[in-house]
């Protein structure tokens, strides 16, 4: 799978159901070349004009399944609180 097929495919938390946004970039093990952390971006400071909140680091052991448009991870609700409830204010 190819890098710019990740970043079409939207991150899920399957503990709470939050939508947390979509892949922006990787990190990998120099060494090995495997993905150590999928990065996705913090919400947006006041849609988006002040900056944004720091951003999400998924290790990869906390992915579930990556499948055709949505990537399942399992991460603690606390982590995708905030996150949540900005998506909430907006919808």
């Amino acid at each position: 799978m190819r890098f710019l097929e990740l970043r079409q495919k939207e991150v899920i938390n399957c503990r709470d159901g939050c939508r947390m946004g979509f892949v922006s970039d990787l990190e990998f093990d120099a060494c090995t070349g495997q993905i150590c952390q999928i990065i996705i971006p913090g919400p947006g400071k006041f849609f988006g004009c002040l900056g944004k909140n720091p951003e999400f680091c998924i290790c990869y052991n906390e992915i579930v399944r990556i499948g055709a448009d949505i990537i399942i991870v399992d991460v603690e609700p606390e982590v995708t609180k905030e996150r949540c409830k900005i998506d909430k204010k907006h919808n």
